[in-house]
């Protein structure tokens, strides 16, 4: 983040903008709020946020959901906390930036999905092989993508971090903790 720049602290609220490899914008999550923000990482939480697609439509999320940055891991991690349990959504992706607009990445199309009951599924590796063609991602990026796929396999098979009982629980409480003292 530039110097003197303020970075956001908890409970303030971000952008999220999704870009793709060539440059053009993706998608907007609108409002995020911030419940930590350190050197490495960010989390948040989004509910019934406004999105904006690239071709201009809008809709809004349906749940709160979790959503975790890292700096050093080319993937991000959307924690949807449903009413038959927690579905996560992990965008494979380069690691985030965070200026005064938005968090920023660019987002490489694999998918991995985790459904409540545990079961999981690799999406969109279609979409990642046409777009790898198209703007020549190349081997070093395919390297490190199908690398961190293995990555977060490592996590949910092992509830590491945003997929662990004890993140959802702490970090969903606190969103409804600032949540409550902004009313």
């Amino acid at each position: 983040m530039p110097r003197g720049q303020k970075k956001p602290k908890e409970g303030d609220f971000i952008a999220i903008q999704s870009y793709k490899h060539d440059g053009s914008l993706h998608r907007i999550w609108r409002d995020t709020m911030v419940l930590k923000n350190n050197e490495n990482s960010l989390i948040g939480c989004n509910n019934h946020t406004l999105v904006t697609e690239d071709d201009g439509r809008h809709w809004v999320t349906r749940e709160p959901a979790l959503v975790y940055f890292h700096k050093h891991y080319w993937f991000n991690v959307v924690a949807m906390i449903r009413d038959d349990g927690i579905a996560y959504y992990c965008n494979l992706a380069s690691p985030y930036v965070l200026d005064k607009e938005a968090l920023k990445y660019i987002d490489y199309d694999l998918d991995v999905k985790v459904f409540p009951d545990g079961r999981r599924k690799l999406l969109d590796v279609d979409e990642y092989l046409a777009f790898s063609k198209k703007w020549d991602y190349g081997p070093e990026i395919d390297r490190i993508l199908k690398k961190n796929v293995r990555i977060i396999v490592d996590w949910i098979d092992n509830q590491k971090g945003p997929f662990s009982k004890e993140f959802i629980a702490i970090w969903y409480e606190r969103y409804l903790t600032l949540s409550r003292q902004r009313k």
